[in-house]
């Protein structure tokens, strides 16, 4: 099956759909979006990374930022932070460059490594896009970390490309149902922007007077 560009999916929606299916759902199904101090250091970040005018070679390294990416098998596109084209013997040729060069993608990330799988799985999503336009194998790629200033290597496994594939179907399904999942609380909530839109802690309550009455002894 081979999705319509009118029905791609945001790439980067793999993250808040791994963290929470119901964040995924309200900012990309609902359109709702609130910033915080995460979400606005990550945007920072990435805007002094993002330059798509800008292409650096880097003896037989060539890097290049923002590159646009998409894939008709799993119906998304979005932008890689920076794809590097590293010289090589047995690769894919590239306009206006002479050899061959293997294909590696860098995620760029504010805090550190997480134990959770979000930033792999993103990265995955992105080597898997680029495989698709480029018709080639792309065994690694790295996440670098702002926190710790070092780069991670990802090595994309058969589970983990499985894994991608299986959470943008899922996406697909709730894209097209329309469908918002209901409050699962957790202690991750309390990190999330969307915190005050989707009241996590209503969920938990058994009744609307109940959350009332809570809150209310917490202003006290």
């Amino acid at each position: 099956m081979e999705y319509a560009e009118d029905d791609y999916l945001m790439i980067s929606g793999i993250q808040h759909f791994k963290f929470c299916r119901r964040q995924w759902a309200l900012i990309h199904i609902e359109q709702q979006w609130e910033e915080n101090v995460h979400t606005v250091v990550g945007e920072l970040m990435h805007k002094k990374v993002h330059d798509p005018l800008l292409t650096e070679k880097r003896k037989d390294v060539i890097i290049t930022r923002s590159l646009p990416v998409s894939s008709r098998e799993m119906g998304v596109s979005g932008a890689c932070d920076v794809v590097e084209f590293h010289k090589c013997e047995d690769g894919v040729r590239l306009h206006g460059h002479r050899g061959c060069y293997s294909i590696y993608p860098v995620e760029y990330k504010k805090g550190k490594p997480k134990v959770t799988e979000e930033d792999r799985l993103q990265l995955a999503a992105q080597a898997m896009c680029l495989e698709e336009m480029f018709s080639t194998q792309i065994p690694e790629g790295a996440v670098f970390y702002g926190e710790t200033r070092r780069r991670e290597t990802v090595e994309f496994t058969e589970e983990l490309r499985c894994e991608v594939k299986e959470i943008f179907r899922e996406m697909h399904q709730y894209y097209t149902k329309k469908y918002t999942p209901k409050v699962k609380y957790s202690k991750a909530c309390s990190a999330c922007s969307l915190k005050e839109i989707c009241l996590p802690r209503l969920g938990k309550t058994a009744a609307v007077h109940t959350y009332i009455e809570q809150m209310l002894k917490e202003d006290v």
